[in-house]
Order: C-alpha cells, then sequence, then structure tokens
C-alpha cells in the first residue's frame, strides 16, 4: 500500500508543478514583464535551489526521503497561495523562489526512495518518471483549462490545494529508513569524495542536457505558443504533450536503459533534445509543434532515466541521496542558465531564433557527451 501512496504522491506534486508551467509565466506577462524579465524570474530562485538541492540530499541520507518530500509539498502549497496576493516582480521571484526550493526538495528524495523500491531499478524509476510526467500533462492541461473558463487567483488556489493533497497522500508513505547516521556537517562531507569521481561530472552534464526542455516548458514554450496567437487551452494541451513523450520513456526506455561507456543511449536522447528544441518552432501549425515535443519529451526522459540509473548504479547506498542531488545540480544549472539565455536571445533577436539558436547549442552538447562516455567509466 505504501508504494501506491508514493506513486500518488508524485502524480498530485507534479499536477501541481504542471500547472505553474502555463500559469507562473503567462501571469508575469500579464503584468507587463519584459521576456529578459521573465527569464530573470526562472533563473534568479534557481541560485538557491542549487545549494538545497545538495543540502536536501545529504539530509535523504540522514533523515529519509519521506520527511523531505513531505516538506516540499507544503512549501508548494504556501507558493500557490503567495501568488493569488503577488503583484510585481520581487513579489513574483519570492513566490517562484518557493517553487524552486520545492523542486529542489522533492526531486533528490523521491529519486532516493524510487531507488530503494523492491524490484528492477530500471524499471522502478522509469515508473517514477511516468508518474511524474502524468500529473505534469494533466496539470498542464488542467491549467489551461482553468485559466480560459476562470481567473489567475483561482488558479493559484488550485495549485495549492494539489500541495496539500500531495502532503495527505505521502502521509501514507512508509518512513524512510536513514541509511547515514553521521552528523550534518559530516553528511555535507560526503561530497568531496563524490565530486572527484569523473562517473559524477558526466552525469551532472547529462542532467544539464535532460533538463532543457523542461526549463523551456516552465516559461518559454508557452510564450511560443502565444507569440504564434494559441490560447491558453491549446498551449496547455501543446506543452503536455512534452510530458507525454517523457512517459513513452519511462515506460518503454526503463526496461532497456543501460549504463556503461558502450550504450549509445544518451547520445541518442541529446541528439533527440537538440532536434526537438531547435526545430519545435520551425512551422506555426499545431501537428508538426506537437510532433517536437514528444520527441523532445522521449528525449529527455531517456537522458533522465540513463543519469539516475547510472548513479544510482555507481553509489553507495549510504551516499546514493547525496549523489543523486548532484546530478539534480545539472537540473538546476539548466533551469538557472536556460531561461537567462532564452530571455537574453527572445529580446535581441526574436523567441524563433532563440529556440534555433539552442537548438544549435545542444547539438554540441550531444556531441560534448559522445565524447566523456569512456572518459567518464574509465577508472582514475
Amino acid at each position: 500500500m505504501y508504494r501506491l501512496f508514493f506513486f500518488l504522491a508524485s502524480l498530485v506534486w507534479n499536477l501541481g508543478l504542471g500547472m505553474t508551467w502555463i500559469v507562473v509565466p503567462l501571469y508575469a506577462a500579464s503584468q507587463g514583464l519584459s521576456n529578459a524579465q521573465i527569464g530573470t524570474l526562472f533563473s534568479m530562485p534557481v541560485l538557491a535551489q542549487a545549494s538545497l538541492n545538495l543540502i536536501g540530499g545529504a539530509y535523504t541520507d540522514r533523515i529519509g526521503g519521506r520527511s523531505i518530500m513531505l516538506g516540499s509539498c507544503l512549501v508548494m502549497m504556501l507558493s500557490g497561495l503567495w501568488f493569488m496576493a503577488a503583484e510585481g516582480f520581487w513579489m513574483l521571484v519570492a513566490g517562484q523562489l518557493g517553487l524552486v526550493l520545492a523542486r529542489a526538495a522533492f526531486w533528490p528524495a523521491t529519486w532516493a526512495m524510487a531507488s530503494e523500491l523492491p524490484g528492477n531499478r530500471g524499471i522502478e524509476l522509469g515508473r517514477l518518471n511516468s508518474v511524474t510526467n502524468l500529473g505534469q500533462i494533466a496539470g498542464g492541461a488542467l491549467c489551461g483549462f482553468l485559466l480560459a473558463a476562470t481567473d489567475y487567483d483561482t488558479t493559484f488556489a488550485a495549485l495549492a490545494a494539489t500541495g496539500l493533497a500531495s502532503f495527505l497522500a505521502g502521509a501514507g508513505t512508509r518512513r524512510s529508513p536513514p541509511t547515514a547516521r553521521a552528523p550534518a556537517r559530516k553528511v555535507l562531507a560526503a561530497y568531496g569524495p563524490l565530486l572527484r569521481q569523473r562517473i559524477i561530472h558526466y552525469s551532472v552534464f547529462c542532467a544539464y542536457v535532460s533538463a532543457l526542455p523542461f526549463s523551456l516548458s516552465m516559461s518559454f514554450y508557452p510564450l511560443l505558443l502565444a507569440h504564434y496567437g494559441y490560447g491558453e487551452e491549446t498551449t496547455g494541451v501543446v506543452v503536455a504533450l512534452r510530458a507525454v513523450g517523457a512517459i513513452g520513456a519511462g515506460l518503454i526506455a526503463g526496461r532497456f536503459v543501460r549504463t556503461g561507456p558502450e550504450t549509445l543511449w544518451p547520445v541518442a536522447s541529446a541528439l533527440a533534445v537538440a532536434a526537438g528544441v531547435g526545430l519545435l518552432p520551425a512551422l506555426n501549425h499545431v501537428a508538426p509543434i506537437g510532433l517536437w515535443m514528444l520527441v523532445v519529451g522521449f528525449g529527455s526522459g531517456a537522458m533522465t532515466l540513463y543519469f539516475q540509473i547510472t548513479i544510482a548504479e555507481s553509489s553507495r547506498p549510504e551516499e546514493r541521496g547525496a549523489a543523486l542531488a548532484l546530478g539534480g545540480l545539472g537540473w538546476s544549472l539548466s533551469h538557472f542558465s536556460t531561461p537567462l539565455i532564452m530571455g537574453f536571445l527572445a529580446d535581441r533577436y526574436g523567441i524563433v531564433p532563440a529556440f534555433h539558436v539552442l537548438g544549435i547549442l545542444a547539438f554540441g552538447f550531444a556531441a560534448g557527451i559522445g565524447l566523456m562516455r569512456r572518459w567518464a567509466f574509465r577508472q582514475a
């Protein structure tokens, strides 16, 4: 039964997260923020996420993932309530900071909990990623229809309700036994040996590439669709297709993704991400945009699963939460840099050329992953 509550809590929490991708950038745009300001809105709080991600990972090993997960659910609820009263750039930054802190706690905790479930680790992590993306699909679609039918305050109230509901579901999960019993300062010191491992550096880079589409979902996918003239309902459904592709990766690739220097999974996944990002705005029609959303979602989902399995299999149980948090650091770096880059490019050249330029950069990242594979798995 605890397994059911675990996946249910993940589903509902990510439903709320999917709502934020649509409502926060559109709410910011409605208040007159420029593309550069919106990019800053999504990147500035990630500076806090990067450090808290590492702290959360270390404390996951010390006090168990369940407590960290429940705390992030409460932060999601409070953030939704805050946005109901937020006006102006700095109040929006404060609300976005709450959402970022919730992500920093939730992801390493649930990754570690899923890696400890009985059964095949790849399959269980794939199921978690599929549930995660299913929630994000439902959240994006629900948010689009809520905005069309109601207003921003009602939508933010619904976001707060998802935080409360995920907390109640998470309360039914089994308490996670701590795997590290050292004092907190010594737990944090465990990052020293991990940072000397090549496989960790490589996994952080893979995580960075896997998070590119996710970073765009939080801000610039909705703005691109608004630029093309699509309404909130269409935007919610189309953006949700990225998560549909990621679900396919979790259900299909979870059984086949392998780690090691020989596999081509990371290169193929990175190429799918690059193609999806760069070619997505090529034609202003729902069909090709939706197709590229599916492609980029599948590539991103497969890459996420790859770096999770790589870290889980190369780390000891007592350091797994910290090691997965380092992988999450790649996500944090992507969430910080991608909105800044896109905001600058979109203001200077336009939002469509900005996607093309980012796609070219992503192709370079794919080449870098191909070159790093054997180096990362070579014994120092």
